[in-house]
């Protein structure tokens, strides 16, 4: 299936070194090669690159990895296609507004049978059970919300969201406004919070190491989620199947699981 990175800061970082190794991830050191994207945050705007050809040896790619954009909030996804054909509007991220937001989401996992009623305000583009799935988040929430409520009840509405789609198929996903982003687990999804005192990071997929000491601040803290640990070197910690958690400023501020 395909593979998920995301990046939430308390102040705006660059994700060179992560989509280092994630990008050969898309065709080169694994079989994700039916396209890919990333979509960062800047204040309320969004930089969206997608291409439907692998990250691994794609031109837009290779812009992305020269640039250093700064974002405190990223979302990238390397595609296996399941459903839908590869092309550019069945590429992740998909982006939509919301209260007058931008919202970015990427999912990884296969949804059967999952067709919910056409949306009066969200409509997919393309064909997959992915942007049916964002579609149908958008719209419930704008259905029952007119302006954008609190974070506690968000994430609560999430979490039903989240359960109720879950029962038809996997569902590992992302979502961002850009103040915020929540991570669903559903069977594989991995955290890490790196914060001072830094250290040296070594990636699975290239023998690229960087010390962060070096290009970071004491105040800063960054939370990376991504399907499968980037470095190995550094502790990651595994999200339980069917957990929820919202990460704001580079800490978890939110954590559901299924029996809770």
């Amino acid at each position: 299936m395909c593979q998920l990175l995301g990046m939430n800061c308390n102040t705006p970082t660059d994700i060179l070194f992560s989509f280092e190794g994630f990008h050969r991830r898309g065709g080169l050191t694994d079989h994700h090669a039916d396209g890919w994207g990333i979509a960062f945050f800047e204040g309320r705007g969004v930089r969206l690159f997608i291409d439907d050809k692998p990250s691994s040896d794609s031109p837009v790619a290779g812009l992305v990895r020269r640039y250093p954009i700064k974002s405190k909030n990223v979302i990238a996804h390397i595609r296996k296609a399941t459903q839908g054909e590869i092309r550019l509007e069945n590429c992740h991220p998909f982006v939509r507004e919301l209260w007058g937001q931008y919202w970015i989401f990427a999912h990884n996992g296969d949804l059967k049978d999952f067709q919910p009623a056409q949306g009066q305000h969200y409509q997919p583009v393309g064909s997959t059970d992915s942007e049916r799935a964002f579609c149908h988040i958008l719209e419930q929430l704008r259905l029952r919300w007119n302006t954008p409520p609190d974070s506690a009840q968000l994430f609560d509405e999430m979490t039903r969201l989240a359960a109720q789609i879950r029962p038809h198929g996997t569902f590992n996903f992302m979502l961002s406004n850009g103040e915020w982003l929540i991570a669903h687990c559903a069977t594989h999804l991995h955290t890490i919070v790196r914060q001072a005192p830094f250290n040296t990071a070594h990636l699975v997929d290239d023998d690229v190491s960087i010390d962060f000491s070096t290009v970071t601040t004491p105040r800063d803290r960054v939370a990376v989620i991504a399907t499968q640990p980037l470095t190995d070197n550094e502790n990651w910690s595994a999200l339980a199947p069917g957990e929820l958690v919202l990460f704001r400023d580079g800490a978890a501020l939110y954590t559901s699981h299924p029996a809770s």
